[in-house]
């Protein structure tokens, strides 16, 4: 499995071992536990709830009653007991171990295959609060949960699907499972909720990306589903909140040439240097980044990105910027200043020059 958590890159003795920035944890931190539901309000669950948060022997009893309930002849009983182990599992991090071993793992993993709504939902939902414990990630996955969660991804309801597409994510921090994830289908899907989803989901599937396409064959298949058309929309959309999201996704795909000419062909060129004109520090230095990445090997590239006018606010950047932005416009600048000659990449099919 080839994995690429940086880029090297060499230019002029200069040695660059990461050509992303120092910091991608705020971009990606809202990725979490479900936000869909809290405790249901003056109820006899609500108190029974509480009592077992309250309690730790009364949540071990529950969670054993739950887990029996779950593979109850009651559809009632079933939905009754996904929702209060979800609702367990995501206010108490304690209780996400406790509900692992009494054996739920299963039967959660079996309602996300349900035809209700309403049990898929609650199934993978539960799914994702378990998996935010580390013990649990690699038992969620060997049990079978990743081709029920991508099928969540397809047919499950929006708050499904983005919590499908999260806890995907949690499971793809096992480096192994970032290949299975791919060759179970879920990389097109997760572009689809990237192109199509509310905020919440186009967030969690850029999140759920970013992780997987750490791996070449999920760049590939990222790209052949069409990603770079949405990338470039929302990072030219400054009010979508996922120029940051956008960008850093778009920052582990271009290491791979169909990459790089599927960016250019959907115009991305000019919307990275008007990043590097207006955007926020971070976003200009993975901007500058991204394009040193793109011109490394191809004069028609550098070409396309001088005549977008980059240099003056690359100049710019090299003497206000963070000390890593300034060395990062001060190596694309020079590049971009070469003789234009040379061995030049395949041009994409749409581009003149």
């Amino acid at each position: 499995m080839a994995t690429e958590s940086a880029v090297n890159y060499t230019y002029m003795g200069r040695s660059f071992n990461d050509l992303s920035i120092n910091d991608d944890s705020s971009a990606f931190s809202d990725c979490n536990s479900d936000r869909s539901g809290e405790f249901p309000t003056a109820s006899s669950q609500s108190r029974r709830l509480l009592l077992a948060c309250a309690n730790s022997e009364n949540s071990d009893d529950l969670i054993r009653q739950l887990v029996s309930d779950l593979q109850s002849c009651s559809i009632d009983e079933q939905k009754q007991a996904a929702l209060e182990l979800r609702l367990l599992a995501k206010n108490k991090p304690e209780n996400r171990i406790k509900i692992a071993k009494a054996g739920a793992i299963k039967p959660l993993i079996s309602l996300i295959s349900s035809s209700d709504s309403y049990l898929q939902e609650n199934g993978v939902t539960a799914i994702l609060n378990l998996s935010l414990c580390d013990e649990n990630k690699e038992l969620i996955a060997s049990s079978g949960a990743i081709k029920p969660l991508v099928r969540a991804l397809r047919t499950g309801t929006s708050t499904a699907k983005e919590n499908a597409a999260c806890a995907l994510l949690r499971l793809s921090q096992i480096e192994e499972n970032k290949v299975a994830i791919g060759r179970s289908g879920a990389i097109p899907l997760l572009v689809n909720l990237l192109e199509s989803g509310g905020i919440r989901g186009k967030k969690d599937a850029a999140t759920a990306l970013y992780s997987l396409c750490t791996v070449k064959e999920n760049k590939i298949r990222a790209v052949e589903a069409g990603i770079m058309k949405p990338l470039v929309e929302l990072m030219a959309d400054f009010a979508s909140n996922m120029v940051d999201k956008s960008a850093f996704v778009l920052s582990v795909l271009v290491s791979v040439p169909e990459a790089k000419t599927a960016l250019v062909e959907e115009g991305g060129i000019p919307v990275l240097v008007e990043i590097i004109e207006v955007g926020s520090q971070r976003q200009k230095e993975i901007a500058v980044a991204i394009l040193l990445q793109i011109c490394e090997e191809s004069v028609v590239y550098r070409t396309l990105v001088a005549r977008e006018g980059a240099i003056p606010p690359l100049v710019a950047l090299s003497q206000a910027g963070t000390n890593r932005a300034k060395q990062k416009a001060e190596t694309l600048i020079e590049l971009l200043r070469q003789p234009r000659s040379g061995n030049a990449a395949a041009r994409p099919s749409n581009v003149s020059v």
